[in-house]
Parts: C-alpha cells; structure tokens; sequence
C-alpha cells in the first residue's frame, strides 16, 4: 500500500484537506485522534503520563488536563521531550496497526509533527506539505483559537519553520485561495496517488 505522510504548520487547513481526501474514500489515520484515544483514563499511556508529571496532570475527573500539560511543556523542551518518549511509540505501533488492516490502494497518515519527529521516515512513502502564507496563517490561528497575536506567533516558533517543511515535501497543496482552488488540487492528487499505487510496494 502507498503511505502518505500528511502534513503542515498549525491552522494550514490539514483537517480539511484530510476530510476531503476522506470523501473521495481513502482511509485517513489520524494521529492526534490516536493520541487522544491513548490517553483517556484507563490507559497506560495516561498512568504513564502521571507517574513522569504529577496529579497537576489530570482533572478532577481522571481525565487529562490537556491545558496544563500543554502550558508545561511549551517552553520545557526537556518536559517536551519526555511526553514524546511516552507518546510517540505508543501512537506510532498504533499506525502501523491501523495500516496494516487496510485493503485501499493507497492510505494517509495526517501527522502534524510528521517534519519535527522524523519517526515515520521509513513508514511513508511521499510526504504531503499543506502550505499556507505565514501572514494568512497567524489570521487563521488567531480567528480559530480565539487568541492574540503575540501568542499565535509564540505557536508558530514552536513549529518547525515553513521553508523546513516546504523542504521535505514531495507533494505540495496551496492552501491560499478557494475552496474550490483547494478541492481541484486534492482531485488531482488524489488521481495521482492512485496511478501510483498500481506500482507501489510497502517497504
């Protein structure tokens, strides 16, 4: 099966691209859906979770306090690191899980740290880059998320930088214009993807 690695920086639009490619009937493997599902109460990665940041991690309810780990780790790339050893493996044997049960000719992985991680480098065959004007970005992220702008550019620099993604796609969408703009180019692709499939063999 050919892999595609789904990519981009916060708020280009992957969500809708992926939806897009979802309504022309291939599969979509989500990996922050998987995160979430591996952290909801009862699952190890969770206990793990706690044992490495402390009770402050979850609510009162058992669940994950997504906002304080979030603000924990924004600017502690040691505490950053250590939610990434928890998490990473976890979602990435649930990938290849999810990957392996699929009979479509060809599959996407949206992966949003895909560029940071590179631990989906010998899954992936083809890396798909949603690319977006930086300035249309930080409009995007501010009208999303309901934040200023001096913390959507802080969001930003957390990221890896354009020009690095950019670097490592093979495939590229403009996210700039039109719906329509934006659903001819998934078309295309999606014709594109599935004439190389027929050649395609999963490494």
């Amino acid at each position: 099966m050919l892999t595609i690695g789904l990519t981009g920086g916060i708020a280009s639009g992957k969500s809708s691209v992926a939806a897009q490619f979802a309504a022309l009937g291939v599969p979509i493997i989500d990996t922050d859906r998987i995160a979430r599902e591996l952290v909801i109460p009862g699952q190890p990665a969770l206990q793990s979770i706690v044992e490495h940041f402390g009770a402050q991690a979850l609510h009162a309810d058992g669940q994950l306090n997504r906002a304080w780990l979030r603000q924990r780790i924004f600017s502690d790339p040691e505490a950053r690191a250590a939610l990434n050893a928890i998490m990473h493996p976890r979602i990435r044997a649930r990938v290849e899980d999810e990957l392996g049960k699929l009979k479509q000719p060809y599959a996407i992985v949206a992966i949003p740290l895909l560029v940071e991680s590179q631990s989906y480098d010998d899954l992936v065959q083809r890396v798909l880059v949603v690319d977006l004007d930086e300035a249309e970005q930080l409009h995007r992220l501010i009208a999303r998320d309901k934040i200023n702008a001096n913390q959507a550019h802080a969001a930003l620099s957390a990221q890896t930088t354009r020009a690095q993604r950019l670097a490592r796609a093979d495939d590229l969408i403009d996210n700039n214009g039109s719906p329509e703009e934006l659903a001819a180019q998934i078309n295309l692709l999606h014709e594109h993807y599935t004439q190389l499939a027929k050649v395609s063999v999963r490494p």
